[in-house]
Protein backbone atom coordinates (compact mmCIF):
# COMPACT_ATOMS: atom_id res chain seq x y z
CA UNK A 1 0.00 0.00 0.00
CA UNK A 2 2.59 2.31 0.76
CA UNK A 3 4.26 1.87 -2.60
CA UNK A 4 0.98 2.32 -4.50
CA UNK A 5 0.59 5.66 -2.40
CA UNK A 6 3.53 7.12 -3.84
CA UNK A 7 2.14 6.36 -7.37
CA UNK A 8 -0.96 7.39 -7.24
CA UNK A 9 0.15 11.01 -5.09
CA UNK A 10 2.31 11.30 -8.60
CA UNK A 11 -0.30 10.91 -11.09
CA UNK A 12 -3.03 12.84 -9.46
CA UNK A 13 0.21 16.08 -8.91
CA UNK A 14 -0.19 17.90 -11.66
CA UNK A 15 -4.15 18.14 -10.81
CA UNK A 16 -4.08 18.19 -7.36
CA UNK A 17 -1.48 18.99 -4.18
CA UNK A 18 -2.55 18.81 -0.31
CA UNK A 19 -0.40 19.67 3.14
CA UNK A 20 -2.36 16.07 3.92
CA UNK A 21 -0.86 14.13 0.89
CA UNK A 22 2.55 15.67 1.65
CA UNK A 23 2.08 15.02 5.08
CA UNK A 24 1.39 11.50 4.46
CA UNK A 25 4.04 10.82 2.16
CA UNK A 26 7.01 12.39 4.46
CA UNK A 27 5.70 9.83 7.15
CA UNK A 28 5.92 7.00 4.90
CA UNK A 29 9.27 7.90 4.18
CA UNK A 30 9.91 8.19 7.23
CA UNK A 31 8.93 4.72 8.17
CA UNK A 32 10.87 3.35 5.28
CA UNK A 33 13.79 5.20 6.57
CA UNK A 34 13.43 3.60 9.89
CA UNK A 35 12.96 0.46 8.72
CA UNK A 36 15.95 0.55 5.78
CA UNK A 37 18.13 1.37 8.81
CA UNK A 38 17.08 -1.56 11.43
CA UNK A 39 17.93 -4.99 10.89
CA UNK A 40 16.68 -7.99 13.15
CA UNK A 41 19.10 -9.22 14.99
CA UNK A 42 17.33 -12.92 14.79
CA UNK A 43 14.39 -14.28 12.72
CA UNK A 44 11.86 -16.59 13.27
CA UNK A 45 11.82 -19.43 10.85
CA UNK A 46 9.54 -22.40 10.33
CA UNK A 47 11.47 -25.11 11.85
CA UNK A 48 10.57 -29.37 11.99
CA UNK A 49 7.93 -29.72 15.15
CA UNK A 50 9.44 -31.74 17.76
CA UNK A 51 9.74 -35.03 17.00
CA UNK A 52 9.17 -34.39 13.28
CA UNK A 53 9.92 -37.56 11.29
CA UNK A 54 11.80 -35.53 8.62
CA UNK A 55 14.12 -34.47 11.39
CA UNK A 56 15.90 -37.42 10.85
CA UNK A 57 14.59 -39.20 7.52
CA UNK A 58 15.83 -36.15 5.56
CA UNK A 59 19.41 -36.87 6.64
CA UNK A 60 22.36 -38.10 3.75
CA UNK A 61 25.32 -39.96 4.08
CA UNK A 62 28.34 -38.05 3.69
CA UNK A 63 29.56 -36.98 0.37
CA UNK A 64 25.78 -37.49 -1.06
CA UNK A 65 23.05 -34.48 -1.30
CA UNK A 66 19.29 -34.29 -1.95
CA UNK A 67 16.92 -32.37 -3.72
CA UNK A 68 14.14 -30.71 -1.94
CA UNK A 69 9.91 -31.26 -3.11
CA UNK A 70 6.63 -29.74 -1.88
CA UNK A 71 5.57 -30.64 1.70
CA UNK A 72 7.34 -30.16 5.34
CA UNK A 73 10.25 -31.68 3.91
CA UNK A 74 11.21 -28.32 2.22
CA UNK A 75 12.68 -26.59 5.19
CA UNK A 76 15.49 -28.84 4.66
CA UNK A 77 17.16 -26.40 2.28
CA UNK A 78 17.97 -24.35 5.45
CA UNK A 79 18.89 -26.63 7.77
CA UNK A 80 21.92 -28.56 7.74
CA UNK A 81 21.26 -31.50 5.16
CA UNK A 82 23.22 -30.50 1.81
CA UNK A 83 19.49 -30.01 0.54
CA UNK A 84 19.03 -27.77 -2.37
CA UNK A 85 16.45 -26.41 -4.67
CA UNK A 86 12.86 -27.78 -5.19
CA UNK A 87 10.22 -28.08 -7.86
CA UNK A 88 7.00 -28.14 -8.40
CA UNK A 89 4.47 -31.06 -6.77
CA UNK A 90 5.39 -33.77 -9.49
CA UNK A 91 8.20 -32.80 -10.94
CA UNK A 92 10.27 -34.07 -8.03
CA UNK A 93 13.75 -35.88 -9.98
CA UNK A 94 12.55 -34.18 -13.04
CA UNK A 95 15.69 -31.87 -13.01
CA UNK A 96 18.42 -34.41 -12.55
CA UNK A 97 17.23 -36.49 -15.23
CA UNK A 98 18.03 -33.24 -17.32
CA UNK A 99 21.45 -32.53 -15.35
CA UNK A 100 22.75 -36.20 -14.67
CA UNK A 101 24.45 -36.63 -18.00
CA UNK A 102 26.55 -33.27 -17.53
CA UNK A 103 28.10 -33.58 -14.31
CA UNK A 104 30.27 -36.21 -12.17
CA UNK A 105 28.00 -36.65 -9.33
CA UNK A 106 26.65 -39.91 -10.34
CA UNK A 107 23.57 -40.16 -7.67
CA UNK A 108 20.74 -38.33 -6.32
CA UNK A 109 18.46 -38.31 -2.97
CA UNK A 110 15.20 -36.94 -4.02
CA UNK A 111 12.88 -36.14 -0.95
CA UNK A 112 9.29 -36.88 -1.90
CA UNK A 113 6.21 -36.64 0.68
CA UNK A 114 3.46 -39.39 0.91
CA UNK A 115 0.95 -36.69 -0.38
CA UNK A 116 2.74 -35.47 -3.35
CA UNK A 117 3.40 -39.04 -4.45
CA UNK A 118 -0.20 -40.02 -4.40
CA UNK A 119 -0.92 -36.48 -6.13
CA UNK A 120 1.44 -36.63 -9.33
CA UNK A 121 4.82 -37.48 -7.40
CA UNK A 122 4.36 -41.34 -9.07
CA UNK A 123 4.71 -39.64 -12.19
CA UNK A 124 7.73 -38.42 -11.88
CA UNK A 125 9.16 -41.42 -10.43
CA UNK A 126 8.30 -43.35 -13.73
CA UNK A 127 9.92 -40.68 -15.87
CA UNK A 128 13.17 -41.19 -13.75
CA UNK A 129 12.92 -45.13 -14.98
CA UNK A 130 12.50 -44.51 -18.46
CA UNK A 131 15.10 -42.22 -17.93
CA UNK A 132 17.30 -44.51 -16.51
CA UNK A 133 18.99 -42.15 -14.09
CA UNK A 134 21.03 -43.06 -10.77
CA UNK A 135 18.53 -41.89 -8.68
CA UNK A 136 17.06 -43.04 -5.14
CA UNK A 137 13.65 -41.10 -4.24
CA UNK A 138 13.30 -41.15 -0.54
CA UNK A 139 9.57 -41.44 -0.36
CA UNK A 140 8.73 -40.16 3.47
CA UNK A 141 5.42 -41.68 4.63
CA UNK A 142 4.32 -39.63 7.57
CA UNK A 143 0.72 -40.72 7.03
CA UNK A 144 -0.90 -37.57 6.75
CA UNK A 145 -0.88 -33.98 4.56
CA UNK A 146 0.95 -32.20 7.34
CA UNK A 147 1.98 -28.99 5.82
CA UNK A 148 -1.53 -28.03 5.57
CA UNK A 149 -3.15 -29.15 8.35
CA UNK A 150 -2.76 -33.25 8.95
CA UNK A 151 -5.57 -34.51 5.96
CA UNK A 152 -5.36 -37.89 5.22
CA UNK A 153 -3.43 -38.53 2.33
CA UNK A 154 -6.38 -39.46 -0.54
CA UNK A 155 -6.88 -42.69 -1.00
CA UNK A 156 -5.12 -43.64 2.09
CA UNK A 157 -2.46 -45.60 0.40
CA UNK A 158 -0.42 -48.13 2.58
CA UNK A 159 3.33 -48.89 2.77
CA UNK A 160 2.76 -52.40 1.37
CA UNK A 161 0.87 -51.53 -1.40
CA UNK A 162 2.98 -48.37 -2.43
CA UNK A 163 6.12 -51.13 -2.52
CA UNK A 164 3.58 -53.36 -5.47
CA UNK A 165 2.73 -49.73 -7.26
CA UNK A 166 6.48 -48.62 -7.52
CA UNK A 167 7.50 -52.48 -8.42
CA UNK A 168 4.83 -52.43 -11.07
CA UNK A 169 6.56 -48.95 -12.33
CA UNK A 170 9.54 -50.76 -12.95
CA UNK A 171 11.66 -50.08 -9.58
CA UNK A 172 13.95 -52.83 -9.14
CA UNK A 173 15.29 -51.61 -5.18
CA UNK A 174 13.20 -50.80 -2.33
CA UNK A 175 13.48 -50.60 1.20
CA UNK A 176 11.51 -49.63 4.28
CA UNK A 177 13.13 -47.79 6.89
CA UNK A 178 10.64 -46.94 10.42
CA UNK A 179 10.74 -45.84 13.47
CA UNK A 180 8.83 -49.45 14.21
CA UNK A 181 9.48 -51.76 11.50
CA UNK A 182 7.96 -54.39 13.31
CA UNK A 183 4.54 -52.60 13.14
CA UNK A 184 3.43 -54.43 9.85
CA UNK A 185 1.01 -57.11 10.52
CA UNK A 186 2.47 -61.25 9.32
CA UNK A 187 1.56 -61.43 5.83
CA UNK A 188 1.69 -58.26 4.91
CA UNK A 189 1.97 -58.02 0.84
CA UNK A 190 5.30 -56.57 0.41
CA UNK A 191 6.86 -56.42 -3.15
CA UNK A 192 9.26 -58.81 -3.53
CA UNK A 193 12.73 -58.62 -2.12
CA UNK A 194 12.19 -55.27 -0.17
CA UNK A 195 14.04 -54.87 2.64
CA UNK A 196 12.97 -53.56 6.22
CA UNK A 197 14.91 -51.70 8.35
CA UNK A 198 14.88 -49.56 11.50
CA UNK A 199 15.63 -45.96 11.20
CA UNK A 200 19.10 -46.42 13.16
CA UNK A 201 20.25 -48.57 9.95
CA UNK A 202 19.41 -45.21 7.95
CA UNK A 203 22.64 -44.36 7.10
CA UNK A 204 24.16 -47.67 5.79
CA UNK A 205 20.51 -48.60 3.74
CA UNK A 206 21.40 -45.12 2.08
CA UNK A 207 24.78 -45.86 1.22
CA UNK A 208 23.76 -49.24 -0.29
CA UNK A 209 21.08 -47.68 -2.53
CA UNK A 210 23.40 -44.67 -3.61
CA UNK A 211 25.31 -47.38 -5.00
CA UNK A 212 22.49 -49.31 -6.64
CA UNK A 213 22.45 -48.64 -10.36
CA UNK A 214 19.47 -46.91 -11.86
CA UNK A 215 15.87 -45.94 -9.26
CA UNK A 216 16.03 -46.93 -6.00
CA UNK A 217 13.45 -45.94 -3.69
CA UNK A 218 13.69 -45.81 0.26
CA UNK A 219 10.10 -45.81 1.94
CA UNK A 220 10.59 -43.30 5.45
CA UNK A 221 7.77 -44.41 7.59
CA UNK A 222 7.41 -42.63 10.44
CA UNK A 223 3.99 -40.89 11.35
CA UNK A 224 3.83 -37.12 11.84
CA UNK A 225 4.62 -35.64 15.19
CA UNK A 226 1.58 -33.23 14.87
CA UNK A 227 -0.92 -35.91 13.94
CA UNK A 228 0.71 -38.39 16.83
CA UNK A 229 -0.06 -35.81 19.45
CA UNK A 230 -3.48 -35.06 18.24
CA UNK A 231 -4.81 -38.33 17.91
CA UNK A 232 -2.67 -39.32 21.84
CA UNK A 233 -5.04 -36.58 22.88
CA UNK A 234 -8.27 -38.06 21.47
CA UNK A 235 -7.17 -41.42 22.59
CA UNK A 236 -6.74 -43.04 19.05
CA UNK A 237 -3.03 -43.61 19.33
CA UNK A 238 -1.13 -45.05 22.55
CA UNK A 239 0.60 -42.88 23.80
CA UNK A 240 3.75 -44.09 25.44
CA UNK A 241 4.45 -43.92 29.36
CA UNK A 242 8.36 -43.10 28.81
CA UNK A 243 9.61 -39.64 28.96
CA UNK A 244 13.03 -38.02 29.04
CA UNK A 245 14.65 -35.56 31.44
CA UNK A 246 17.98 -34.28 31.54
CA UNK A 247 20.11 -34.22 34.62
CA UNK A 248 21.26 -30.31 34.75
CA UNK A 249 24.07 -31.59 36.78
CA UNK A 250 25.64 -33.92 34.31
CA UNK A 251 25.13 -31.85 31.60
CA UNK A 252 28.06 -30.24 29.95
CA UNK A 253 26.06 -28.19 27.67
CA UNK A 254 28.47 -29.93 24.38
CA UNK A 255 24.71 -29.42 22.52
CA UNK A 256 25.37 -33.18 20.64
CA UNK A 257 21.60 -33.89 21.88
CA UNK A 258 20.69 -31.51 19.62
CA UNK A 259 22.40 -32.09 16.81
CA UNK A 260 21.42 -35.94 16.90
CA UNK A 261 17.85 -35.07 16.93
CA UNK A 262 17.08 -31.32 15.49
CA UNK A 263 14.38 -31.04 18.04
CA UNK A 264 13.31 -27.77 19.13
CA UNK A 265 12.03 -29.24 22.39
CA UNK A 266 16.14 -29.72 23.72
CA UNK A 267 16.09 -26.00 25.29
CA UNK A 268 19.29 -23.91 26.49
CA UNK A 269 19.18 -23.37 30.30
CA UNK A 270 20.85 -20.75 31.49
CA UNK A 271 22.99 -21.20 35.21
CA UNK A 272 25.77 -20.26 36.96
CA UNK A 273 27.74 -22.80 35.88
CA UNK A 274 27.21 -22.06 32.43
CA UNK A 275 24.37 -23.15 29.66
CA UNK A 276 22.57 -26.75 29.86
CA UNK A 277 20.21 -28.17 28.57
CA UNK A 278 16.89 -29.57 29.47
CA UNK A 279 13.23 -31.37 27.31
CA UNK A 280 10.22 -29.07 27.29
CA UNK A 281 8.07 -31.91 28.52
CA UNK A 282 4.71 -29.61 27.20
CA UNK A 283 6.30 -29.76 23.59
CA UNK A 284 7.74 -33.41 23.64
CA UNK A 285 6.38 -35.37 21.05
CA UNK A 286 8.12 -38.41 22.91
CA UNK A 287 10.36 -39.50 19.82
CA UNK A 288 13.62 -40.68 22.06
CA UNK A 289 16.08 -39.78 19.11
CA UNK A 290 17.60 -37.05 21.75
CA UNK A 291 18.70 -39.78 23.41
CA UNK A 292 21.23 -40.68 20.26
CA UNK A 293 23.55 -37.93 22.20
CA UNK A 294 26.68 -38.95 23.15
CA UNK A 295 25.74 -37.96 26.63
CA UNK A 296 25.60 -39.93 30.26
CA UNK A 297 23.36 -36.72 31.49
CA UNK A 298 20.13 -38.57 30.12
CA UNK A 299 17.29 -39.75 32.46
CA UNK A 300 14.29 -41.55 31.22
CA UNK A 301 11.32 -42.64 33.65
CA UNK A 302 8.98 -45.02 33.13
CA UNK A 303 5.11 -44.31 33.90
CA UNK A 304 5.92 -41.08 35.37
CA UNK A 305 3.95 -37.93 34.19
CA UNK A 306 4.95 -34.48 35.27
CA UNK A 307 3.59 -32.94 38.28
CA UNK A 308 1.07 -30.15 37.68
CA UNK A 309 1.84 -26.67 39.28
CA UNK A 310 -0.21 -26.91 42.71
CA UNK A 311 -3.40 -24.31 42.08
CA UNK A 312 -2.68 -20.88 43.92
CA UNK A 313 -4.53 -20.27 46.98
CA UNK A 314 -6.16 -17.13 45.31
CA UNK A 315 -6.88 -19.48 42.62
CA UNK A 316 -9.79 -20.99 44.39
CA UNK A 317 -11.71 -17.60 45.38
CA UNK A 318 -13.49 -15.96 42.87
CA UNK A 319 -11.38 -13.37 40.98
CA UNK A 320 -11.58 -9.79 41.89
CA UNK A 321 -13.08 -7.84 38.85
CA UNK A 322 -10.54 -5.00 37.97
CA UNK A 323 -11.79 -1.53 36.47
CA UNK A 324 -12.95 -0.76 33.15
CA UNK A 325 -10.57 0.78 31.03
CA UNK A 326 -11.12 3.96 29.36
CA UNK A 327 -11.48 2.12 25.85
CA UNK A 328 -10.07 3.89 22.83
CA UNK A 329 -12.44 6.04 20.58
CA UNK A 330 -12.58 4.62 17.03
CA UNK A 331 -13.43 7.90 14.99
CA UNK A 332 -11.19 6.27 11.72
CA UNK A 333 -10.81 2.40 11.61
CA UNK A 334 -8.42 1.14 14.57
CA UNK A 335 -5.55 -1.35 13.94
CA UNK A 336 -4.22 -4.10 16.29
CA UNK A 337 -1.35 -6.15 15.05
CA UNK A 338 -1.08 -9.50 16.48
CA UNK A 339 2.37 -10.99 16.45
CA UNK A 340 3.36 -14.64 17.95
CA UNK A 341 4.46 -18.19 16.95
CA UNK A 342 2.66 -21.04 14.56
CA UNK A 343 0.94 -23.67 16.53
CA UNK A 344 0.76 -20.95 19.92
CA UNK A 345 -3.14 -19.74 19.21
CA UNK A 346 -2.25 -16.24 17.81
CA UNK A 347 -4.90 -16.86 15.49
CA UNK A 348 -7.55 -17.19 17.81
CA UNK A 349 -7.03 -14.05 19.31
CA UNK A 350 -7.56 -12.23 16.00
CA UNK A 351 -10.80 -14.55 15.33
CA UNK A 352 -12.22 -14.09 19.10
CA UNK A 353 -11.69 -10.30 18.42
CA UNK A 354 -13.46 -10.13 15.41
CA UNK A 355 -16.15 -12.12 16.70
CA UNK A 356 -16.10 -9.81 19.79
CA UNK A 357 -16.72 -6.75 17.27
CA UNK A 358 -19.16 -8.25 15.49
CA UNK A 359 -21.26 -9.30 18.41
CA UNK A 360 -21.19 -5.39 19.29
CA UNK A 361 -22.07 -4.77 15.58
CA UNK A 362 -19.07 -2.73 14.49
CA UNK A 363 -16.94 -3.17 11.52
CA UNK A 364 -14.48 -5.80 11.48
CA UNK A 365 -11.67 -6.68 9.23
CA UNK A 366 -8.86 -9.85 9.66
CA UNK A 367 -5.68 -10.40 7.64
CA UNK A 368 -3.70 -13.11 8.73
CA UNK A 369 0.15 -13.93 7.74
CA UNK A 370 0.45 -17.54 8.35
CA UNK A 371 2.74 -19.26 5.74
CA UNK A 372 4.74 -22.01 7.26
CA UNK A 373 3.96 -20.27 10.75
CA UNK A 374 2.04 -24.09 12.24
CA UNK A 375 5.95 -25.16 11.73
CA UNK A 376 6.83 -22.61 14.96
CA UNK A 377 7.27 -19.73 12.31
CA UNK A 378 6.11 -16.46 12.34
CA UNK A 379 2.41 -15.40 12.37
CA UNK A 380 1.38 -11.97 11.77
CA UNK A 381 -2.49 -11.14 12.39
CA UNK A 382 -3.89 -7.76 11.19
CA UNK A 383 -7.23 -6.81 12.68
CA UNK A 384 -9.26 -3.44 11.95
CA UNK A 385 -12.05 -2.50 14.18
CA UNK A 386 -14.32 0.52 12.84
CA UNK A 387 -17.72 1.81 13.69
CA UNK A 388 -19.26 0.39 10.45
CA UNK A 389 -18.00 -2.08 7.81
CA UNK A 390 -17.70 0.42 4.97
CA UNK A 391 -15.50 2.44 7.58
CA UNK A 392 -12.96 -0.07 6.43
CA UNK A 393 -11.27 0.24 3.00
CA UNK A 394 -8.24 -2.17 2.97
CA UNK A 395 -7.54 -5.76 5.04
CA UNK A 396 -3.61 -4.44 5.58
CA UNK A 397 -2.68 -2.28 8.17
CA UNK A 398 -0.69 0.55 6.10
CA UNK A 399 2.14 1.26 7.41
CA UNK A 400 2.19 2.95 10.79
CA UNK A 401 -1.00 1.64 10.89
CA UNK A 402 -1.24 -0.19 13.93
CA UNK A 403 -2.60 1.23 17.04
CA UNK A 404 -2.18 -1.61 19.26
CA UNK A 405 0.69 -4.66 18.88
CA UNK A 406 0.13 -7.50 20.87
CA UNK A 407 3.46 -9.15 21.16
CA UNK A 408 3.42 -12.82 22.20
CA UNK A 409 6.85 -13.56 20.98
CA UNK A 410 9.71 -11.55 21.49
CA UNK A 411 11.11 -12.17 17.70
CA UNK A 412 8.30 -11.81 15.75
CA UNK A 413 7.22 -8.27 17.12
CA UNK A 414 11.06 -7.20 16.86
CA UNK A 415 10.70 -7.56 12.71
CA UNK A 416 11.29 -5.58 10.22
CA UNK A 417 7.02 -6.77 9.10
CA UNK A 418 5.81 -5.87 12.75
CA UNK A 419 8.00 -2.44 13.23
CA UNK A 420 6.92 -1.26 9.93
CA UNK A 421 3.02 -0.64 11.11
CA UNK A 422 4.03 0.86 14.33
CA UNK A 423 3.77 5.23 14.23
CA UNK A 424 5.76 6.85 17.08
CA UNK A 425 3.63 8.81 19.19
CA UNK A 426 -0.11 7.08 18.57
CA UNK A 427 1.05 2.92 19.00
CA UNK A 428 1.57 0.98 21.64
CA UNK A 429 2.70 -2.60 22.42
CA UNK A 430 2.33 -4.68 25.28
CA UNK A 431 5.59 -7.55 24.36
CA UNK A 432 6.23 -10.87 26.16
CA UNK A 433 9.54 -11.60 27.05
CA UNK A 434 9.76 -14.85 26.93
CA UNK A 435 12.94 -15.96 24.99
CA UNK A 436 11.60 -18.62 22.88
CA UNK A 437 14.33 -20.54 21.15
CA UNK A 438 14.50 -20.30 16.94
CA UNK A 439 15.59 -22.89 14.69
CA UNK A 440 18.88 -21.72 14.80
CA UNK A 441 19.57 -23.19 18.10
CA UNK A 442 19.65 -26.89 16.87
CA UNK A 443 22.75 -26.09 15.15
CA UNK A 444 24.43 -23.81 17.38
CA UNK A 445 24.56 -24.71 20.55
CA UNK A 446 26.51 -21.81 21.89
CA UNK A 447 23.94 -19.18 20.13
CA UNK A 448 23.07 -16.25 22.52
CA UNK A 449 18.94 -15.70 22.29
CA UNK A 450 19.76 -11.50 21.55
CA UNK A 451 16.95 -10.33 23.93
CA UNK A 452 18.70 -7.38 24.86
CA UNK A 453 19.20 -6.00 21.23
CA UNK A 454 15.08 -6.91 20.22
CA UNK A 455 14.06 -5.04 22.95
CA UNK A 456 15.43 -2.07 22.35
CA UNK A 457 14.80 -2.62 18.68
CA UNK A 458 10.93 -2.36 19.67
CA UNK A 459 11.72 0.49 21.89
CA UNK A 460 13.43 2.46 19.66
CA UNK A 461 10.79 2.28 17.06
CA UNK A 462 8.05 3.11 19.56
CA UNK A 463 9.34 4.86 22.46
CA UNK A 464 10.57 4.39 26.09
CA UNK A 465 6.96 4.74 27.22
CA UNK A 466 4.77 3.22 24.60
CA UNK A 467 5.91 -0.37 25.45
CA UNK A 468 5.02 -2.32 28.21
CA UNK A 469 7.49 -5.78 28.36
CA UNK A 470 5.77 -8.30 29.98
CA UNK A 471 6.68 -11.70 31.77
CA UNK A 472 3.60 -13.41 29.87
CA UNK A 473 4.83 -17.17 30.09
CA UNK A 474 5.73 -17.37 33.19
CA UNK A 475 2.67 -16.10 34.01
CA UNK A 476 0.10 -18.45 32.15
CA UNK A 477 2.53 -21.34 33.19
CA UNK A 478 2.50 -20.17 36.57
CA UNK A 479 -1.48 -19.48 37.02
CA UNK A 480 -2.77 -21.53 34.26
CA UNK A 481 -0.39 -24.57 34.02
CA UNK A 482 0.43 -24.25 30.54
CA UNK A 483 2.29 -21.67 28.29
CA UNK A 484 -0.56 -21.91 25.67
CA UNK A 485 -2.34 -19.92 27.93
CA UNK A 486 0.36 -16.84 26.90
CA UNK A 487 -1.63 -15.46 24.07
CA UNK A 488 -4.99 -15.05 26.15
CA UNK A 489 -2.95 -13.14 28.85
CA UNK A 490 -1.63 -10.89 26.67
CA UNK A 491 -4.94 -10.01 25.06
CA UNK A 492 -6.36 -9.27 28.64
CA UNK A 493 -3.41 -7.43 29.29
CA UNK A 494 -3.92 -4.80 26.59
CA UNK A 495 -7.72 -4.67 27.12
CA UNK A 496 -6.96 -3.49 30.63
CA UNK A 497 -4.40 -1.02 28.89
CA UNK A 498 -7.27 0.60 27.40
CA UNK A 499 -5.94 -0.66 23.85
CA UNK A 500 -8.95 -2.53 22.71
CA UNK A 501 -11.88 -0.96 21.80
CA UNK A 502 -14.41 -3.55 22.40
CA UNK A 503 -15.98 -3.93 25.67
CA UNK A 504 -15.00 -6.72 28.10
CA UNK A 505 -18.57 -8.23 28.01
CA UNK A 506 -17.70 -8.70 23.78
CA UNK A 507 -14.78 -10.57 24.68
CA UNK A 508 -15.68 -12.84 27.03
CA UNK A 509 -18.80 -13.81 25.11
CA UNK A 510 -16.56 -14.48 21.66
CA UNK A 511 -14.09 -16.72 24.07
CA UNK A 512 -17.47 -18.70 25.12
CA UNK A 513 -18.77 -18.94 21.35
CA UNK A 514 -15.11 -20.27 20.41
CA UNK A 515 -16.22 -23.26 22.92
CA UNK A 516 -12.78 -24.13 23.48
CA UNK A 517 -12.16 -24.69 27.18
CA UNK A 518 -13.94 -22.15 27.84
CA UNK A 519 -13.83 -21.63 32.10
CA UNK A 520 -10.07 -21.75 31.56
CA UNK A 521 -9.91 -18.89 28.42
CA UNK A 522 -11.98 -16.89 30.42
CA UNK A 523 -10.36 -17.59 33.66
CA UNK A 524 -6.80 -16.85 31.75
CA UNK A 525 -8.20 -13.51 29.84
CA UNK A 526 -9.36 -12.27 33.93
CA UNK A 527 -6.00 -13.05 35.14
CA UNK A 528 -3.99 -11.20 32.09
CA UNK A 529 -6.45 -8.04 32.91
CA UNK A 530 -5.63 -8.28 36.65
CA UNK A 531 -2.02 -8.55 36.02
CA UNK A 532 -2.27 -5.09 34.28
CA UNK A 533 -4.44 -3.85 36.76
CA UNK A 534 -2.25 -4.91 40.14
CA UNK A 535 0.88 -7.26 38.97
CA UNK A 536 1.99 -7.14 42.61
CA UNK A 537 -1.20 -9.57 43.40
CA UNK A 538 -0.33 -11.60 40.90
CA UNK A 539 3.61 -11.43 41.79
CA UNK A 540 2.30 -12.29 45.00
CA UNK A 541 1.01 -15.51 43.84
CA UNK A 542 3.43 -16.58 41.41
CA UNK A 543 6.35 -15.72 44.03
CA UNK A 544 4.70 -16.49 47.30
CA UNK A 545 7.89 -16.05 49.28
CA UNK A 546 11.10 -14.98 48.19
CA UNK A 547 13.40 -17.10 45.88
CA UNK A 548 16.29 -18.59 47.28
CA UNK A 549 19.64 -18.51 45.38
CA UNK A 550 20.63 -21.21 43.55
CA UNK A 551 22.32 -22.27 40.13
CA UNK A 552 19.88 -20.66 37.93
CA UNK A 553 20.41 -16.69 39.85
CA UNK A 554 23.61 -16.52 39.01
CA UNK A 555 25.57 -13.53 41.42
CA UNK A 556 28.04 -11.23 40.18
CA UNK A 557 30.04 -11.37 43.09
CA UNK A 558 33.37 -13.70 42.06
CA UNK A 559 33.51 -14.84 46.25
CA UNK A 560 29.98 -15.60 46.00
CA UNK A 561 30.35 -18.21 42.82
CA UNK A 562 33.92 -19.84 44.41
CA UNK A 563 31.57 -20.44 48.12
CA UNK A 564 28.98 -22.23 45.98
CA UNK A 565 30.68 -24.14 43.81
CA UNK A 566 33.39 -25.23 46.98
CA UNK A 567 29.75 -26.18 48.98
CA UNK A 568 28.77 -28.28 45.74
CA UNK A 569 32.13 -29.96 45.71
CA UNK A 570 31.93 -30.93 49.18
CA UNK A 571 28.64 -32.38 48.47
CA UNK A 572 28.56 -34.39 45.56
CA UNK A 573 32.60 -35.25 46.02
CA UNK A 574 34.44 -34.04 49.64
CA UNK A 575 35.90 -31.67 51.45
CA UNK A 576 39.48 -31.61 49.96
CA UNK A 577 38.25 -31.44 46.69
CA UNK A 578 36.74 -28.20 47.58
CA UNK A 579 39.87 -26.88 49.03
CA UNK A 580 41.75 -27.88 45.67
CA UNK A 581 39.12 -25.74 43.74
Amino acid sequence: PGRITRVIADRIARWHKSERIAERLAFLDSVDAARAGRKASVERIPYFCSGCPHNTSTRVPEGSRALAGIGCHYMAQWMDRDTATFTQMGGEGATWIGQAPFVETPHIFQNIGDGTYYHSGLLAIRAAVAAKVNITYKLLFNDAVAMTGGQPVEGQPTVPEITRQLEGEGVRRIAVVSDEPDKYPVGARFAAGVSRHHRSELDAVQRELRDWPGVSVLIYDQTCAAEKRRRRKRGQMPDPPRRVFINETVCEGCGDCSAKSNCLSVIPVETALGRKRAIDQSSCNKDYSCLNGFCPSFVTVEGGTPRRRERPAADARPMAVPPQPDLPAIDEPYGIFVTGIGGTGVLTISAILGMAAHIEGKGVSILDMAGLAQKGGAVLSQVQIARRPEDIHAARLASGGARTIIGCDLVVTGGQETLSKVHRGTTRAVVNTHETITGDFTRNPDLAFPGRQVRQSIVEALGDNAVDFVAGTEAAVGLMGDSIATNLFMLGYAYQQGLIPLSSEAIERAIELNGVAIETSLRTFRWGRQSAHDPASIDAILHPAPVAENDRRPTESLDARIDRRAAFLSRSRNAAAARRY
